[in-house]
């Protein structure tokens, strides 16, 4: 998903390390069927999501099977470029996919993908339960609370974005996007709190609110 000036909804390389795999389909209908109803190979199902991927890419070499890495790479594009729907329809195909397989653990980058489609398709709460649920399964990552606190400040919660980014700092004291969103909050906070005191009767504060909406301006 392409990101916002407010925020950056993105994966550093310590979740890079720190996630699995997930899978990816096609977007057309016959081949999720024929994909998904078969029994699951001997690989877990990797192979097939792989060939059908490579060949959906105009020109692509089919010799060579997708590692799951790249797998999760093709729905991130598809996120990227807008088709948004799709790579959710695919994700839950292959969450049930992996239940129906018996596959052990969370594919953690499947549920960061998830959220990251959920919240493209403004199902901003079905985001937020996915992204709170990794927080609390894996809270040493912090691309998670950034992602939170990104999705907090869409619905005006600044104190809860607020919390959610120095929770990302403290999994990652160099993480430099948590850094820059966590001064867009504070100033966001302060032109909140000027604008208050403003219509309490506070000449100067009025004045200040302006000059911090103004550095807030992209």
């Amino acid at each position: 998903m392409r990101c916002k000036p407010v925020f950056r909804n993105f994966c550093t390389p310590l979740l890079a390390i720190a996630l699995l795999a997930g899978g990816l389909g096609a977007p057309a209908a016959f081949a999720q069927d024929k994909l998904f109803n078969d029994p699951p190979p001997k690989d877990g199902g990797w192979q097939g999501l792989a060939n059908l991927l490579e060949a959906l890419a105009p020109g692509a070499d089919t010799t060579e099977p997708l590692t799951p890495s790249q797998i999760t790479d093709r729905i991130a594009s598809m996120l990227d470029q807008g088709r948004s729907q799709e790579a959710l329809d695919i994700i839950e195909k292959r969450m049930a996919q992996r239940q129906t397989e018996g596959a052990i653990g969370t594919d953690v980058q499947l549920l960061f993908l998830k959220a990251r489609a959920l919240a493209a398709l403004d199902r901003r709460n079905d985001a937020i339960d996915v992204y709170r649920n990794m927080t609390t399964l894996y809270p040493e990552l912090p691309e998670p609370w950034n992602n939170l606190a990104s999705e907090y400040i869409k619905q005006g919660k600044l104190e809860m974005a607020r919390d959610a980014l120095a929770m990302a700092l403290t999994a990652d004291p160099n993480y430099a996007t948590a850094k820059a969103n966590m001064g867009r909050v504070q100033l966001m906070l302060a032109e909140q709190s000027f604008n208050s005191a403003a219509a309490q009767g506070i000449g100067s504060a009025r004045a200040s609110a302006e000059k911090t909406k103004a550095i807030l301006q992209p």
